[in-house]
This record gives C-alpha cells, sequence and structure tokens, in this order.
C-alpha cells in the first residue's frame, strides 16, 4: 500500500509518500513546495496544485492523507492555510484518490504515542520508523510523513500505538488512586 502525506501551508506545503507491507515502511520521496514570498497569492496556490498532481501521478498512490486544519489565532494565516488544504485536495480528487483528514493531535499520537508531542520528537521517531540516516528536511517534509504513517497506523495496515487508558476523574498524577 502506498500512502501519500501532505502537510499544507501557503508558504510551504510538505508531501512525502511512504510505502508499507504492513510491518515495515519504506520512503518514496519526501520534500516542501516552496514559493518566493514575491509570488502573488493566486500563484502560490496554482504551483502548489500543479506539483501535487504531478507528484500523485509519478508516485501512483493509494490514497492521501492530509492534515486537517487546527484552532489558529490569527484568521487570515487560517483563510491561506484553507485555501493550500483546499487545493491540495483537489489535487488528490482529481487524481482518483480518496482523501482523509486527520489532526495535529491524531498524527501525535499515531507517530510518538502523545497526542502534544513535540515537533522534534516526532521528527525523531519518523527517522526511527521509517529507517532514515537523518530526519526528513525541511520540517514540513517530516510532518508529511507523520500523516501518512498515521494513516498507515490508524488503518490497521502497520502496527498500532495504543492509547493509554485515562481516568477522566484525575487531571493530575496528584488525584490518582488506583483501580481497586
Amino acid at each position: 500500500m502506498r500512502v501519500f502525506g501532505i502537510d499544507p501551508g501557503s508558504e510551504r506545503t510538505g508531501f512525502g509518500c511512504v510505502e508499507t507491507d504492513g510491518s515495515r515502511h519504506r520512503l518514496l520521496i519526501c520534500g516542501a513546495i516552496v514559493s518566493s514570498a514575491r509570488v502573488p497569492f493566486p500563484d502560490k496556490l496554482l504551483a502548489i496544485h500543479a506539483r501535487l498532481g504531478e507528484l500523485l501521478r509519478d508516485h501512483e498512490p493509494d490514497c492521501v492523507a492530509i492534515e486537517s486544519i487546527f484552532h489558529a489565532v490569527n484568521a487570515r494565516s487560517a483563510l491561506k492555510l484553507g485555501h493550500a488544504r483546499g487545493v491540495a485536495m483537489l489535487a488528490a480528487v482529481q487524481a482518483g484518490l480518496p482523501v482523509l483528514e486527520y489532526t495535529p493531535a491524531e498524527i501525535k499520537r499515531a507517530v510518538v504515542g502523545y497526542g502534544r508531542a513535540e515537533k522534534p520528537q516526532v521528527q525523531s521517531m519518523i527517522k526511527l520508523i521509517l529507517g532514515l540516516d537523518a530526519v526528513p528536511s525541511p520540517h514540513d517534509a517530516a510532518d508529511a510523513l507523520a500523516v501518512a504513517i498515521c494513516h498507515i497506523h490508524s488503518r490497521g495496515v502497520g502496527p498500532v500505538v495504543a492509547p493509554v487508558p485515562r481516568s477522566r476523574a484525575a487531571t493530575s498524577w496528584r488525584h490518582y488512586r488506583p483501580a481497586r
């Protein structure tokens, strides 16, 4: 199975394609689509759409996994991110591929085992899971690979990180009481 992951962004859109047999994952390609700050925004969107279309044709994935929008403080940034996500999803749909969305917390939980993991933790796990010599660069590429691996792990194609059972009453270790 081949999964193409996308970490959308208006300045840099990360991408990565992972192939798996269910037990081993192999990196096929990763990188980022970068546009100059001087390029008008509509042209950036066109470049993202065109390049993703080429990559999807070249690598023939079975599906596309994309990071969903998270809560953003800056509305303008959130709108730009939404546009980038839209053209990325359009490229996938035009290629006839199913699109699956995952939240940042789901991605971190599937890759690291903790939904609030920091970027360096996610990058280190990507390096380990894929057996790479170095962390994928730029960080957008590592994030895109994390999205792809999240899909693989959540769909039962590979090893799944089990969620840690939590007591709803305990909000801190100070409040923890063992079950009887």
